[in-house]
């Protein structure tokens, strides 16, 4: 079989030049048992239009150019307003609550930069004593509240995600000390609530496998504080301390090996359960009721599986229950 190349141009109005190739077969003399077949194939390139291809141009031209826009407008903003600062946080836990009373699915995603400012340094006695005085809100946490963003959650749930931002060496101690984390979700959930007018629930889940919901966003956050008036008042004296409630321990079942160890703590003129801070260890249970009304600090004979415990608050008989599963005795 002979092959032949053929190479021809053509032209249509409005469109480019396209090429054509000819691959043409001729019949040659074969033997009366071969049937040979004329054939006769055409490769076409494909046509394109010239005005489409200008289109695509034109849009990738806006788009390099709104990008150009966008970083010289936040240029602009960032020398207009010189006391802020664009960062881009690390992502640190992911804490799992609900909105009151709609109950809805709230993630706050805890984050840490060393572009933050630390808070003074604060002794875990420091931290007791300050949860237990009447105002707590002496001591401030810098940090970096976000707008809310919607997210899809691990059911395929729409969900509402926000980001708050503290010191990167104050969140790493945090994360050594479950009272120190337990005090930063509670900041960042009261400084939520003054924010956004929210209502949170205070029994809240920090999820294991999850730093982060969503995708990291930057944040504006400002380099210099605003000057603060404050009024001094003379010092009035000393408040009572804070009482020790009264509790009691339970082990289930009573017989045999025991599988949960209950605590029933008493509080009575705790009218919600947002004033109290529970921290729960392998072998130590620790609970302070603000502003200095009750704290417990209690060991127990028995090894706890701290992740797997729960706490309720009743508010008609203001008793706390704690059950706790019990790894060993």
């Amino acid at each position: 079989m002979s092959v032949r190349l053929i190479e021809g141009a053509q032209r249509t109005p409005q469109r480019e030049a396209v090429t054509v190739f000819h691959i043409e077969s001729k019949e040659r003399s074969l033997p009366a048992s071969t049937h040979c077949w004329e054939a006769k194939v055409m490769l076409t390139t494909m046509t394109t239009d010239s005005s489409l291809l200008n289109s695509e141009l034109e849009l990738q031209q806006q788009e390099e150019l709104y990008q150009q826009l966008l970083l010289q407008t936040m240029g602009k903003m960032q020398s207009q307003n010189p006391d802020s600062k664009l960062i881009r946080p690390q992502p640190g836990i992911c804490v799992k609550t609900l909105s009151e009373p709609s109950k809805q699915k709230i993630f706050i995603n805890i984050c840490q930069s060393n572009l933050v400012p630390p808070p003074p340094e604060l002794s875990r006695e420091e931290l007791v004593e300050l949860l237990q005085s009447e105002d707590p809100s002496g001591y401030r946490v810098p940090m970096s509240l976000g707008e809310p963003h919607i997210e899809i959650d691990n059911s395929s749930q729409g969900c509402t995600a926000y980001d708050v931002v503290i010191n990167q060496e104050f969140f790493q101690m945090c994360q050594k000390d479950p009272l120190f984390q337990q005090f930063v979700i509670l900041v960042s959930l009261e400084g939520l609530e003054n924010k956004y007018s929210l209502e949170l629930s205070r029994d809240w889940k920090v999820l294991k496998n999850r730093k982060f919901l969503g995708s990291v966003s930057e944040q504006n956050i400002r380099t210099k504080s605003r000057p603060v008036i404050q009024e001094l008042k003379p010092q009035e004296s000393s408040t009572a301390p804070a009482k020790r409630p009264e509790f009691t321990f339970v082990v289930e079942p009573p017989a045999g090996d025991p599988e949960y160890l209950i605590a029933e703590i008493k509080l009575p003129g705790v009218t919600s359960s947002r004033s109290l801070i529970l921290d729960v260890g392998e072998d130590r249970l620790v609970l302070t009721a603000r502003p200095s009304l009750f704290h417990l600090d209690v060991f127990h004979p028995f090894l706890i599986d701290q992740e797997s415990s729960v706490a309720q608050y009743n508010n008609s008989t203001q008793i706390l229950t704690v059950t706790m599963p019990v790894v060993s005795s």
